[in-house]
């Protein structure tokens, strides 16, 4: 969804790529799977940029073309759509091909350096109220099931997890002793979060619950009743009906209550370094953004309480 709640036009995914190219491609992939240790859906975004490329090429091999080429694909993509946000990303990730191709196959040139996206509008990410996140929560946990999605709500609300994160843990990635989550991030880059006592107590629960699951997974923290480990589209799913359960009249996803936690954290403390921290964000300016959701929500209770905040008509 944009800044004002409409949908981007879609674009139609690129075929894969054939031809010579392709043994690059699936090269370069392989890299970055192997060696720089990207997680699978890292890997299959980038292999979808560079196929977009790769079309673009069609029968001309991806160090033929030149700085206009790419400026001339950028423009194509945008007219179908593409946002400058979507833009950037492709970029980057031609950028890291054309790199691969320089230090293992003779490349000569990367055509895409200095070559910017379109700029897009800044959209926020949106964030629960703190009243609409203990609401979500907050549910009765009257059966295996709605016990396992308290767990998981609370956690995902408690420690701002990622959902590849949340769906990757282990039972002894959970330290009760200290009250930690010990969660393997982007890059492989292992983290410890605190988790909030609310959390604890539905963890606790949950684990209970758990070891009566015949047929269990043993490495997987949160399973469905067959014991096998939830999968991201399943945790979504389970957000998504329990957010309607509970009369949230917004959209929730598993990133939104990582937005919510971000958030409010901010609002408590403004410690940003310390966010940074627990987000596991690599750059601080990522981290910022939740400073303009503070301003926002500053801004909101500047506007209902001040008596001159606003034009009378």
């Amino acid at each position: 969804m944009t800044a004002r709640g409409r949908k981007q036009p879609s674009v139609k995914p690129p075929a894969p790529a054939a031809g010579p190219a392709q043994p690059l491609l699936q090269a370069y992939i392989d890299h970055l799977a192997h060696e720089r240790r990207l997680a699978a859906h890292t890997t299959k975004n980038y292999r979808r940029d560079v196929e977009a490329l790769l079309e673009f090429a069609d029968d001309r091999p991806p160090t033929a073309l030149t700085a206009h080429d790419i400026r001339r694909c950028i423009a194509q993509l945008h007219g179908k759509g593409l946002d400058g946000r979507s833009l950037a990303r492709m970029l980057s990730a031609w950028r890291g091909f054309y790199n691969y191709l320089a230090r293992d196959h003779g490349g000569k040139l990367n055509p895409c350096l200095g070559i910017r996206a379109p700029k897009s509008a800044k959209r926020l990410p949106h964030a629960l109220s703190p009243d609409e996140a203990r609401q979500l929560v907050e549910i009765d946990a009257t059966d295996e099931l709605a016990v396992r999605d308290r767990a998981m709500l609370e956690l995902f609300y408690s420690s701002g997890l990622r959902l590849s994160e949340l769906t990757g843990l282990a039972p002894e990635d959970v330290n009760f002793s200290d009250a930690t989550v010990r969660v393997t991030g982007k890059g492989g880059k292992t983290r410890i979060v605190p988790v909030g006592s609310h959390a604890v107590k539905a963890l606790r629960s949950w684990l209970d619950q758990r070891a009566a699951i015949a047929g269990l997974d043993a490495q997987a923290l949160f399973v469905n009743p067959k014991g096998r480990r939830l999968g991201p589209r399943t945790v979504q799913l389970c957000v998504q009906r329990r957010a309607q359960q509970q009369g949230i009249a917004s959209r929730v996803h598993p990133h939104m209550l990582r937005h919510s936690f971000a958030s409010h954290v901010l609002q408590s403390s403004s410690d940003l370094r310390a966010v940074q921290e627990m987000l596991g964000h690599a750059s601080i300016s990522t981290t910022q953004v939740y400073t303009q959701l503070d301003f926002q929500h500053l801004a909101k209770i500047y506007d209902s309480a001040h008596p001159r905040a606003k034009k009378k008509s």
